[in-house]
């Protein structure tokens, strides 16, 4: 097992707490795992989460200013979006609304 699997399983249990209606960033998660500057690899992990076995909610994690930054990796040319909007997320332009009341804090959540 690489170094990296055991990182990206990490990152994909933070992603199954984010609450439905709720976003978070992939800076966000690599900061609550202590890897602050691996934000891209935090969203190499969730390009890679359709491989796993339970479920990871990835379309709630995008970029720090609330763009779907990473759409083109869901099937379909807005599953991302159509995802979000299903659970009450308003996204205009690949950017979400109210970024600052929908967005989660897994450093001030997850204590």
């Amino acid at each position: 097992m690489k170094s990296s699997d055991n990182f990206f399983e990490k990152c994909y249990q933070v992603a199954r707490l984010i609450p439905y209606g709720r976003v978070t960033s992939y800076g966000a998660i690599a900061t609550y795992l202590g890897a602050a500057r691996s934000a891209r690899m935090v969203g190499w992990a969730m390009n890679n989460s359709h491989n796993q076995t339970d479920e990871v909610p990835a379309h709630r994690v995008v970029n720090r200013k609330g763009l779907l930054t990473g759409k083109q990796h869901f099937e379909g040319t807005n599953l991302m979006q159509q995802l979000l909007e299903s659970e009450g997320i308003v996204v205009l332009d690949n950017q979400i609304q109210n970024f600052d009341q929908v967005f989660w804090n897994p450093s001030e959540e997850l204590l």
